[in-house]
């Protein structure tokens, strides 16, 4: 069983148990921490940096998703320098992919709109790229837009953790890595995919899409993944 240990978030002293990420224990006490790539269910990658937070003794910012607590562990969620790394992070996200809302299928049910409303970010300092990057669209019942994904990859992980599959993966290296499945084949040609629409239930943008749903349509359940384990071990 787990010791209790004491840390410390935003000035406000928790009793908490050992192996916790400092993400999960903030949550657990209603603390807020922006993420993107996190996705309770999915094991955590602490690639997007949106988590990062301060450590008193630490000299450099460490993503909370990934970094478990520490007995007397003090910890700084919000101050002016994290939110500036934020804002930073989420402005270089929207530049490098062609993010304008108004032409977007997931406009107005995205988690990178929303964080960019919460955080602040009204405008970009960056010059955009907009690369123009085809669409897949071979799958029957859902497709892929590569120009409005941000490389979380939720959806590899949720395909292969969640489903078993292990049709979605990274190709490339840096603002030139795309999603693709299997060997870079078409997703509607995919021995492996089941069809399921995982990939497309956890993606925060509107990169994985299906078919025939209009933008009002576009919501997902947040809760998915949980009520999904809840079900399998409701059939044990």
């Amino acid at each position: 069983m787990s010791n209790e240990i004491t840390v410390t978030i935003d000035g406000q002293e928790l009793k908490v148990r050992e192996g916790q990420s400092i993400l999960g224990v903030a949550r657990s006490n209603d603390i807020y921490i922006p993420t993107l790539c996190f996705l309770k269910g999915l094991s955590a990658l602490g690639g997007c940096r949106l988590c990062l937070v301060e450590v008193q003794g630490v000299p450099r910012l460490l993503p909370a998703c990934v970094t478990k607590v520490s007995d007397g562990m003090v910890v700084t969620t919000d101050s002016p320098k994290l939110q500036e790394y934020r804002r930073m992070i989420l402005e270089l996200l929207l530049a490098e992919r062609n993010h304008i809302c108004a032409f977007c299928v997931a406009s107005g049910h995205c988690e990178l709109q929303d964080l960019a409303q919460r955080l602040g970010v009204t405008y970009v300092r960056y010059p955009y790229r907009f690369p123009r990057y085809a669409v897949d669209a071979s799958h029957e019942r859902f497709l892929y837009d590569p120009n409005r994904c941000v490389l979380c990859t939720r959806c590899v992980r949720a395909c292969e953790e969640v489903e078993g599959a292990r049709t979605w993966n990274v190709m490339g290296r840096g603002i030139r890595s795309f999603m693709i499945t299997d060997l870079h084949g078409k997703w509607g040609e995919s021995p492996t995919c089941t069809t399921c629409g995982k990939c497309v239930q956890v993606c925060p943008t509107g990169a994985l899409a299906e078919k025939g749903r209009a933008t009002g349509e576009m919501q997902r359940k947040g809760n998915f993944l949980s009520e999904l384990s809840t079900m399998r071990s409701s059939r044990r």
